[in-house]
């Protein structure tokens, strides 16, 4: 599905003071494995689809990419909500990720991998030239770049 381009430059302007960066991701280590390959793969799209569903979850925004690799890009209102969503015993995280634990880690199968950083509004920029929505604008809030927003030092309030 083409988004529409944006034409022009943009930032984005969380109403916060911190937004929770998530990655998270699998690798099919050995992708002719593809029993513990696709039921690892296979988790993410009940998941993301439970966190649209209830916004009160704390999931702002999430962007994927796919390949033997795969990455998801997601933000979220704090870590709190992050975790208390994976500690969740209702929602469909916690049942996979123990069956992951049981029956794949170890294996050398699949790997999952995950980062997450709290990131102070203040410290942190962004630019969209010409983009359709996207990242964390597309996430909290984008607006356009104009006087004393044109450089990455005064995005950053240091100007």
């Amino acid at each position: 599905m083409a988004q529409h381009v944006l034409p022009g430059r943009f930032t984005a302007s969380p109403d916060t003071d911190a937004v929770t960066v998530f990655l998270i991701g699998m690798r099919a280590n050995r992708w002719w494995t593809l029993g513990p390959t696709y039921q690892a793969a296979s988790a993410m799209p009940r998941m993301l689809k439970h966190l649209m569903d209830y916004p009160e979850s704390g999931l702002l925004g999430f962007h994927s990419w796919f390949g033997r690799t795969t990455l998801m890009l997601s933000y979220w209102q704090s870590p709190e909500h992050l975790q208390r969503f994976a500690a969740d015993r209702d929602a469909p995280h916690l049942e996979p990720w123990r069956r992951f634990m049981r029956e794949s880690a170890g294996t050398g199968d699949v790997g999952i991998w995950h980062e997450t950083y709290q990131v102070n509004v203040k410290d942190q920029e962004t630019v969209y030239s010409d983009m359709p929505l996207f990242g964390l604008a597309a996430a909290t809030r984008q607006t356009p770049i104009g006087r004393g927003t044109g450089t990455a030092r005064q995005r950053m309030g240091r100007a």
